[in-house]
């Protein structure tokens, strides 16, 4: 269950972070935005390394199908555009790819 609350605790830190920036360069909002989202892309850093996992970079990999399903629903609720049955096609492959790749079983 850490890894699950993990990689959920990064995807918000890191949508979150990342909107800040998107938010000052592209909506014109005041530079002050970045103060909270360096600080949420921090927490998205410190969140990876709860994952349960030997190596990094098979934590990062399976984090990416995790990230793509939460910009879906960043899509959904923030931006208000609703995912098209593609979209929840893809979010659905790339969930069962993180698995596999988090909880595959290693020799």
């Amino acid at each position: 269950m850490t890894t699950v609350a993990a990689y959920i605790l990064a995807a918000i830190a890191e949508i979150a972070g990342c909107f800040a920036f998107w938010a000052w360069i592209r909506l014109g909002k005041p530079v002050w935005w970045l103060i909270p989202g360096v600080a949420s892309l921090l927490i998205f850093a410190w969140a990876l390394t709860w994952v349960e996992s030997a190596a990094a970079g098979r934590a990062y990999a399976a984090y990416g199908g995790v990230y793509i399903c939460a910009a879906l629903l960043w899509l959904w609720f923030a931006e208000g555009v609703r995912p098209d049955r593609w979209d929840l096609a893809g979010g659905i492959v790339c969930l069962i790819g993180a698995a596999m790749i988090i909880a595959g079983p290693r020799g």
